[in-house]
């Protein structure tokens, strides 16, 4: 990846302790312009970044915003039955309380082969509290292929957008998805059918396709060291590496950690996916910092590739 991208005025150390006094006024009075002027220049960068995004939504990043359990937005959720909806089972939409910043991006999820969306539910409101409507649903049964999961996550981001009682709070143009095991093999299928998403990121994914050079959608594959269900080598290593070297792409690889690891709460995928979503379903440059340096390996990362965001 590429890299994303005082002076002050001496008191004399010597010398009569008048003159030492006196220089403190001009000294205090030259600090005091810097500082303005240091102010006024942060407020016009915050002024012209808002401008340029106007994606952008909560405060500005840091290590222990990304990790947190919760995000600055508060959070509601509502229910959708099955038998309101067509092309996939119901679910949980999750979505920022406050109406204030306006639109956010949206992003749905796909549970793996014989679970429901209770697998995926603590995505839902972690994500939804960084400011995005995140879906977690069922699919219409449970031993669905990935390739039906992901005609279902495309089915419900129509639902969202078009029909649910949330869809004047998102933005129908910055839209993603995710999805565990065959829900993250669904969830490159439809970045595949459906270019114009923003973001996909399959977790611990699984499928018998294992080229992905039609896809032109940020992806960030997430897979497990010791998953034996859908092993590294024949799945997430050639999903990440057959699809398109143009494209942003990284692949992260969780350190003792298993297949099913995706079904709890985890620190490193909440990270990695928040900073995902971030940078390419609202364009905020602001979470480049901890996509690029790409990430060594730590207690919790085995291996992670990739390239650094390219410049929108």
């Amino acid at each position: 990846m590429q890299a994303t991208p005082r002076s002050s005025t001496p008191v004399p150390a010597d010398g009569p302790a008048r003159h030492r006094r006196r220089s403190r006024g001009p000294l205090l009075g030259l600090l005091a312009s810097a500082a303005a002027l240091a102010g006024l220049a942060t407020t016009l960068t915050g002024g012209a970044n808002a401008a340029e995004n106007p994606y952008e939504r909560g405060p500005a990043p840091t290590e222990s915003s990304v990790t947190a359990t919760r995000g600055p937005y508060a959070v509601s959720q509502t229910s959708v039955s099955s038998l309101s909806v067509t092309g996939f089972g119901g679910g949980t939409i999750y979505y920022p309380t406050s109406t204030a910043d306006g639109t956010f991006g949206a992003v749905a999820i796909s549970p793996g082969y014989t679970a429901r969306q209770s697998s995926i539910a603590w995505l839902g409101p972690r994500l939804a509290s960084q400011g995005f409507v995140v879906f977690t649903i069922d699919t219409n049964t449970t031993s669905d292929q990935p390739a039906s999961r992901g005609d279902q996550l495309l089915a419900a981001l129509d639902y969202l957008t078009q029909r649910s009682s949330v869809r004047g709070r998102v933005d129908s143009t910055r839209l993603g998805v995710m999805g565990h095991s065959m829900g993250g093999g669904g969830s490159l299928e439809a970045a595949k059918d459906r270019p114009s998403l923003q973001a996909a990121i399959p977790l611990t994914p699984w499928n018998l396709d294992k080229t992905w050079p039609e896809i032109q959608t940020p992806t960030l594959i997430i897979g497990a060291d010791g998953d034996s269900i859908a092993p590294v080598s024949s799945h997430s290593e050639p999903f990440y590496q057959t699809l398109p070297s143009s494209l942003d792409r990284a692949y992260l690889e969780l350190n003792n950690a298993t297949h099913f690891t995706p079904n709890t709460s985890d620190t490193t995928i909440a990270k990695y996916s928040i900073s995902w979503l971030k940078r390419y379903i609202d364009n905020d440059t602001r979470y480049d910092q901890f996509l690029c340096p790409l990430p060594r390996p730590s207690l919790t990362i085995e291996e992670y590739r990739g390239n650094c965001p390219h410049t929108m």
